[in-house]
């Protein structure tokens, strides 16, 4: 190779080698910063477009979480409620099933009345209340509802369990009479079915909603895991590579200067 001030090949040739060098590093650098492997189409764009639609499913995944969340805690409130007015309706029964004695007096059996009036009272104002995020599903005017289940738009339905005094036909019972405590006792026997069976459908509709919850909550880390396994940095081996890169900058440099101080030898020709 002929000596030349104008072009000096070796000097060019390190200086690619030391711009490779730098240019591996500061990738490296930037999965150590980010923690990921692929931060950009540029690095590896069949694997970045795949981890962008997943994490495009975990995100609806999350919405799908918050709704079947919301849509438990409704139901829960119902059940919840419903296990109240059962407990109510089993007192009201006691009382029934007292003021149904024979030769019962004026006085006791006007108190028995006024005992299962507060009881009923009391069940009208739980099934006013048993509200949640703006549903009721055991009221008067109670109506069927949807669960958000899956992010392609499918849905749990939720079937209103009406429990008000007028619903389970216990409004007008009276036992201030011989004759109303005895009707009265084969309507809270019906009411206290009927109530039983509601609750039972309220179960097994929250039950439904809490298995897709904990499915919904497994695919939801699997696709994280998935996500991870594509585009995450080996944060070890980055480490390990950063160490050979310096040490590769360091002898790039000393390359550079190398070649650079060769064409200084054709002033010993003169």
């Amino acid at each position: 190779m002929p000596l030349s001030v104008n072009t000096n090949v070796g000097a060019m040739l390190a200086l690619q080698n030391l711009a490779k060098t730098n240019g591996q590093m500061e990738k490296t650098q930037l999965a150590i910063t980010t923690g990921l492997r692929v931060s950009g189409p540029k690095e590896d764009a069949s694997s970045y477009a795949i981890a962008q639609n997943m994490r495009g499913d975990i995100s609806g995944l999350q919405s799908v979480k918050s709704a079947l969340a919301n849509g438990e805690a409704t139901v829960n409130t119902a059940i919840t409620a419903g296990q109240s007015v059962a407990d109510l309706l089993t007192e009201m029964k006691a009382k029934v099933v007292q003021a149904n004695q024979a030769g019962l007096d004026a006085a006791s059996r006007t108190s028995l009345h006024n005992d299962f009036v507060a009881l009923r009272d009391q069940i009208s104002t739980i099934v006013a209340t048993a509200e949640f995020n703006g549903t009721n599903l055991v009221n008067g005017s109670a109506s069927a509802t949807s669960v958000l289940s899956t992010i392609d738009g499918s849905t749990i339905a939720v079937s209103a369990q009406k429990m008000d005094a007028t619903t389970l036909a216990i409004q007008s019972q009276v036992l201030n009479t011989s004759a109303g405590a005895a009707t009265a006792l084969t309507a809270i026997d019906t009411a206290i079915t009927s109530v039983s069976d509601k609750l039972a459908a309220l179960g097994s509709v929250s039950k439904r909603i809490e298995v897709q919850s904990e499915f919904t909550t497994k695919l939801t880390d699997i696709l994280k895991a998935g996500v991870g396994t594509l585009v995450d940095a080996d944060l070890a081996e980055e480490s390990a590579k950063l160490q050979s890169l310096q040490i590769k900058q360091q002898l790039g440099v000393q390359a550079l200067s190398i070649a650079n101080s060769g064409p200084q030898t054709i002033l010993a020709l003169f």
